[in-house]
Parts: structure tokens; sequence; C-alpha cells
């Protein structure tokens, strides 16, 4: 599948670091380093502006190895991109570490995945078909 994209960045466009990965990482596209403070929310810059086809979004993830090396992470994850989204990809990151942490530029922040969804429409009903599961949520069948 092709998708437009526009990219404002001094980096390359966004790219799969293997064969076979689902996300394509996304990098900051910054004027200077970025620091994140404990708990700190920014919204950090990509320079990108795509145009997805209809049925489709862009998901925007963390990545694990800055979340784990850094405590660095998305922050409203998994971040939606309509497909009727013109704007600029903003990722927004949050510190969860102990410390300071810098983003540079160039640096790969997410990851993004295209993916197919549906549009439907709600049927109101009075009741719902019956299920094995039922009601059961929030860990009903225990943790063994």
């Amino acid at each position: 599948m092709k998708v437009k994209i526009v990219n404002h960045s001094k980096h390359e466009l966004p790219a799969y670091s293997t064969e076979l990965s689902a996300g394509m990482d996304i990098r900051a596209n910054l004027e200077a380093p970025v620091t994140m403070k404990h708990m700190d929310r920014k919204l950090i810059p990509t320079g990108l502006f795509i145009e997805l086809p209809q049925g489709f979004e862009a998901q925007i993830r963390p990545r694990s190895g800055l979340a784990l090396k850094r405590g660095i992470t998305v922050l409203n994850s998994p971040g939606t991109i309509d497909a009727d989204y013109r704007g600029e990809v903003g990722i927004i990151l949050i510190n969860l570490s102990g410390g300071d942490v810098i983003i540079e530029d160039g640096e790969r922040i997410c990851q993004m995945i295209i993916s197919k969804h549906e549009t439907i429409s709600w049927e109101a009903v009075e009741t719902l078909a019956v299920s094995d599961r039922g009601a059961g949520g929030f860990g009903h069948t225990g943790v063994k």
C-alpha cells in the first residue's frame, strides 16, 4: 500500500528496522535537544505530514528499548492519527524515569503502525445475546 507523506524534517522517511517489523521508527525533528524532567510531558515534532486512505489509521506506539532503558514512553499509547488529519505528526512523550532525559534531534522516539479499521453504526437493542463469559471481567478468571 502506498501512503502519501510530506517530509519537512531533516531526516529520512519512517522505516522498518527489520524485514518483519510491524512498526516504522519515527524520529524527533528538533532545533535543539529537549530535556525532559521526571514526569514531564512534551509534544515532540517530527516534521512529517501524512495522508492516509479512508478506512486506515496510524497508531503511535512506544519503543520498548526507550521505555526500558530510559523510562520514556508515549503518553496516549496507542495514539491514533485519523485518515482526515493533515497536520504535523506530533508525539506526546512522558518521562517516567527518576531523572532528566534528553531527547536529541533524529532520535527514534516511537513507532508507527498503519492499521485498517471499520466504521460502524450502532443498533440499539434491549438485550444482548448470552455468552459463556457473560459480564465477567477485570481478572475474573484468576491469575493462575
